[in-house]
């Protein structure tokens, strides 16, 4: 059986102003990861990672997990922004759909 708590935290006034800091820091290194991604056009994660993984880390002193996370944010940002492909089906393929000119019920005269 599985128990589902609903939980709020509190943290105190030293610990929110770390985590308002920790929020900026990610959302300022996001940004500046977007614009390498953008001018270098590299979209995949490892891609990216390579130009700017060292660069984040140094620049706002984020840990490995959230260095990581930042990146392959940026990388489902841009994934999401793409054009979905376009789906042309094959002559012939599929399923006929209703009566055609071909079809063999259209063949003999109706009385």
């Amino acid at each position: 059986m599985k128990l589902v708590v609903q939980v709020k935290l509190l943290p105190t006034p030293v610990q929110a102003a770390a985590l308002e800091a920790s929020l900026r820091a990610c959302n300022e290194a996001a940004t500046w990861a977007s614009e390498v991604a953008f001018e270098k056009d590299v979209k995949r994660n490892f891609a990216l990672r390579e130009h700017t993984y060292g660069e984040v880390k140094a620049r706002w002193g984020l840990g490995a997990q959230a260095t990581q996370h930042v990146i392959k944010k940026t990388c489902d940002a841009y994934a999401t922004l793409a054009p979905a492909p376009l789906r042309i089906p094959r002559s012939g393929a599929g399923r006929k759909r209703g009566i055609t000119a071909s079809d063999a019920r259209c063949a003999s005269p109706a009385l």
